[in-house]
């Protein structure tokens, strides 16, 4: 990730095959002051977060081809990408689809629909916390909602 003093701008790389998609969180991003670069599938989305070093990577899971899922494992694999946190943005509501993309390392997981006015803010906050040393935290906090989502008190 950059580090660079004076450089608050959060940059952001959307991987996601529906263009719509990509144009919609690109316009709420930008609108809040972020920088977004985007890809329309999977190899290309692994090319630009080893070439454009992003802050986080919101990741669609159903895509042709490398799929979301097989594009986090490669970017965690791999040293230049393994610290970028990884926010899944998909369709894929299910608890064991969102406990699969904890447990392959994501931080978050938003669901199609979403609201995009609360991306900015979303990714802001996990931005924060993961410069904080709290991705841990993070990570557990969601884990510990999918379990009160099969485990009701």
């Amino acid at each position: 990730m950059r580090s660079e003093p004076g450089d608050d701008m959060v940059r952001v790389l959307i991987i996601d095959d529906e263009a719509p998609i990509r144009l919609l969180c690109r316009v709420n991003l930008e609108a809040e002051g972020m920088e977004v670069i985007d890809a329309g599938d999977g190899p290309t989305g692994l090319e630009k977060a080893r070439s454009e070093e992003p802050d986080v990577i919101l990741l669609d899971v159903m895509m042709p081809g490398l799929d979301g899922w097989q594009v986090a494992e490669a970017l965690l694999d791999d040293q230049r990408t393994r610290s970028i946190p990884i926010i899944f943005l998909t369709a894929r509501a299910e608890v064991r689809d969102r406990a699969r993309g904890l447990d392959l390392g994501g931080i978050d997981y938003v669901t199609k629909p979403f609201n995009p006015v609360e991306l900015a803010p979303l990714v802001r906050e996990l931005i924060h916390r993961v410069g904080q040393g709290e991705r841990d935290d993070v990570r557990r906090e969601k884990i510990a909602e999918l379990r009160d989502l099969i485990e009701p008190s």
